[in-house]
């Protein structure tokens, strides 16, 4: 692979996920799957999906601006910009903006895998399902991933 992918600020695959805005940077055509990458913008007062686990691919969350409490398991810790949190497979989390700002986040994925699940949760709601806890880990199944229901 020797093609290079240079995304813009007004590029990539831009979709709104009810209070949640997604754009997808690098879908892993460049990378051989290897990695994808999007950018997440929380409105204000918006919690994440429900809490969940990942069995195939490891997650990473950079604060660019605003502030993001991420969950993982029983604990939250309180993301500011230029906090990192990497999630591996198997530890439970979530995220949420509880504050009056939007939070703006990147978001990676090693491997790609989970890029496509927001084009589904896109598809579901473009097709008049409403975007629920329930819908969303009904469609989290099919990418290797669960709900967190068990913290020990």
């Amino acid at each position: 692979m020797n093609e290079v992918s240079v995304v813009g600020p007004d590029g990539g695959e831009t979709m709104q996920l009810g209070r949640v805005q997604l754009r997808i940077l690098e879908d892993g055509s460049t990378t051989g799957h290897r990695l994808g990458i999007g950018e997440i913008v929380l409105a204000p007062h918006t919690q994440g999906p429900p809490q969940h686990r990942h069995a195939q691919h490891d997650e990473g969350f950079y604060v660019v601006s605003g502030t993001v409490h991420f969950t993982v398991g029983e604990t939250t810790y309180v993301g500011t910009p230029g906090t990192l949190a990497m999630i591996p497979p198997g530890a439970p989390h979530t995220f949420a903006n509880l504050g009056d700002e939007p939070a703006v986040m990147v978001n990676t994925f090693t491997p790609d895998l989970y890029v496509q699940y927001f084009r589904d949760l896109r598809d579901m709601i473009a097709g008049g399902r409403e975007l629920t806890p329930e819908a969303s880990i009904e469609v989290m199944s099919r990418y290797a991933t669960v709900p967190a229901t068990d913290f020990g």
